[in-house]
Formats: structure tokens, C-alpha cells, sequence
């Protein structure tokens, strides 16, 4: 399975079958077959398509992303049918209003993702030795914040509330991108996370690789049942996918790995950027080379994910079919997705 990037102007989608033909200046040069997709990802205002090319998208269960062709920001994203489990759904929400739960979810989500920091310290470290200090440092405070969660464990009733746990949480994040900023060349001008817009070619190589695996999350959850917006750690809030984003959290540090790798290797280079009034913006030619990378090394991100989602949604099942009639008398009713 494979993505398909739209990222040319004048370039014309029109449904062929159980394929998608691509046209320019009205000469088609090439199709895909709907079967070889999983997500096709459009970043460009002059793609054209009509609704019968999204319909077959959707049916076909290919996950289509719209991105801002300029700051790379996620528009919205088309899904395929759900899995429509509504024992999951009302398990999770009962979960949601459970804070005892919660903070467990919390607390094992953020242990998580200290660990995988802390592994991705160790392997900068084991390929620039020249950074020891800098590197050596970061280690030090999420070993730190580490030590912190594991005595609030052994020690239940004194656990972080979620401000704290933030705390721990920021703490470690600024350590940890204190590392990647010593393991990175100095001309990309990277001295921590920003966003919106990112200011840094890392920063852009960071914000849109978490976007893509956000929607990694979306569509691992839509699959299972589970409801993107209703999470644990991040608060249920207005137009946020809360649980896609508590997903993600202990797979971030591998973003910024593979982000660091992308740049080291020069497979991206300072030319595939510009800057304008203070953004950063990744080009065209840069945006393809992104994209094939990601489609080849996010596989094991996606497994992640997914047995993830599956869990949760196994778990929440067995509680919530109590709540669900086993025998609906609606003769009339059709059954919305697989």
C-alpha cells in the first residue's frame, strides 16, 4: 500500500474504474489503481477533482489529507466508512469522565515517551560523540524526569495531577530538543520547537512529520471504532482529535530521529527551503522527497499505532456492551460501514 502525493499545478484527477487517471493540459499521463492506495495527500490549490474522485476515494477506504500549500498545515481529512462499534464509543466516553483512569493512561503515555527520548539521545550520542556534553545533559534530565514518574508510582497517592505531569513532560521536551540541536548542523538555524509557522528548516521537517503521523492516528482510530476527539491525556476540546494526539506522543522522539536523519543524510538540503516574512516553507521538489521517505519508513510507526488502537478498543468493548441493545427491532436500519 502507498500514498499518492497531488502537489502540481494544472494536474487533473478524474475516477477511472477502479483507478484514479491523472491529466495535464488535458493529455492523461498515467493512472493508479484505487487498490495499491491507503492515503492520497493533496498540498496545492490547483489540483483539480471533482466529488466523484473523493467518493471513490472514501469507498475504496483510502484515507485522503488537504494541506495548506504554503505553511503545510493540515486542512482537512476525508475518511472512509467506520467501523461504527458503538460499545467502544460509549465505553471511551464513560472512560473520559473517569479521572482515576485517566491518569494512569497519562502517566504511562508520558513514561513512554521519556523512554523513547531517551533512547533517541543515546543513538545521537552513539553517532555524534563530538556532542557529548550537550547530549550528555539531556540525557541527565530525562533520566530526571524518569526518576520522577517512577516515585510517584511507588508512591500512588502522591501521583502528578496532569499540571504536574505536564511539567515533567515539558521539562524532558526541552531537554530533548536541546540534544537535537547539538546533533544538527548550525546553518539550519534550529534552537528548540517552534510552530505555526515553523521558522527552521527542522521545524518544518518536525511540524509537518507530526502531522502525517497524526493522521496515522486518525485513521487507526476511525478503524477500530475508537473516537479521534474523545481523549484521555489531551482533554476532549472543540475541533481537536485528542485521543490521534495521545496516541502520538510516545512515537514523537521517532519523528525527530528520522527528521535529524533526513537532514543529515543531505537528502534534504538548504535549497529545498525558503523563508517568507519569518516562515519557513518547504518547496516542491522538497515536498517529494519528504513524502517518498516518509511512505518508506513510516510503516513501523503505523503497526504501532495500530495494535494500539486495536488494544484500547478491545478493552473499551468488553465494558460497553452492556450499554448496547443485542437485538435492535429497527428493520429499517442500515448498517454504515463494514
Amino acid at each position: 500500500m502507498s500514498t499518492l502525493l497531488l502537489d502540481r499545478a494544472g494536474l487533473e484527477v478524474r475516477r477511472d474504474g477502479n483507478a484514479l487517471a491523472l491529466y495535464e493540459a488535458g493529455e492523461r499521463r498515467g493512472s493508479v489503481p484505487l487498490a495499491l492506495l491507503e492515503r492520497c495527500v493533496i498540498q496545492g490549490v490547483q489540483t483539480r477533482l471533482d466529488s466523484g474522485v473523493l467518493l471513490a476515494l472514501a469507498e475504496a477506504g483510502v484515507t485522503t489529507v488537504l494541506f495548506s500549500p504554503r505553511a503545510g498545515r493540515r486542512v482537512a481529512t476525508v475518511l472512509g466508512p467506520a467501523h461504527n462499534d458503538a460499545a467502544v464509543r460509549l465505553a471511551q466516553a464513560l472512560r473520559c469522565a473517569d479521572a482515576p483512569w485517566c491518569a494512569q493512561w497519562a502517566r504511562e503515555l508520558v513514561r513512554a515517551k521519556l523512554a523513547r527520548q531517551r533512547r533517541v539521545l543515546r543513538q545521537w550520542l552513539a553517532a555524534r560523540p563530538d556532542a557529548r556534553k550537550p547530549l550528555a545533559d539531556a540525557l541527565a534530565a530525562v533520566d530526571a524526569a524518569l526518576q520522577r514518574l517512577a516515585d510517584a508510582a511507588a508512591q500512588p497517592d502522591s501521583a502528578p495531577d496532569a499540571a504536574a505531569l505536564r511539567g515533567i513532560e515539558g521539562a524532558a521536551a526541552r531537554a530533548h530538543f536541546a540534544g537535537l540541536a547539538a546533533v544538527l548542523p548550525p546553518a539550519l538555524g534550529f534552537a528548540g520547537r517552534n510552530r505555526r509557522p515553523p521558522r527552521d528548516p527542522a521545524n518544518v521537517c518536525l511540524s509537518l512529520g507530526y502531522s502525517l503521523l497524526h493522521v496515522e492516528a486518525v485513521q487507526a482510530c476511525w478503524m477500530r471504532g475508537l473516537d479521534p476527539l474523545l481523549g484521555f491525556y489531551h482533554r476532549p476540546a472543540f475541533g481537536r482529535e485528542s485521543l490521534a494526539s495521545d496516541l502520538i506522543e510516545p512515537l514523537r522522539a521517532a519523528v525527530d530521529l528520522w527528521a535529524w536523519e533526513l537532514l543529515r543524510s543531505r537528502r534534504l538540503r538548504e535549497e529545498h527551503f525558503s523563508f517568507d516574512r519569518g516562515a519557513c516553507l518547504l518547496g516542491k521538489a522538497g515536498r517529494s522527497i519528504f513524502y517518498a521517505a516518509w511512505a518508506g519508513d513510516v510503516p513501523p510507526l503505523r503497526r504501532w499505532l495500530r495494535l494500539r488502537a486495536a488494544a484500547l478498543a478491545r478493552q473499551l468493548r468488553g465494558e460497553g456492551l452492556a450499554w448496547v441493545d443485542a437485538d435492535p427491532d429497527d428493520e429499517e436500519a442500515v448498517p454504515a460501514g463494514p
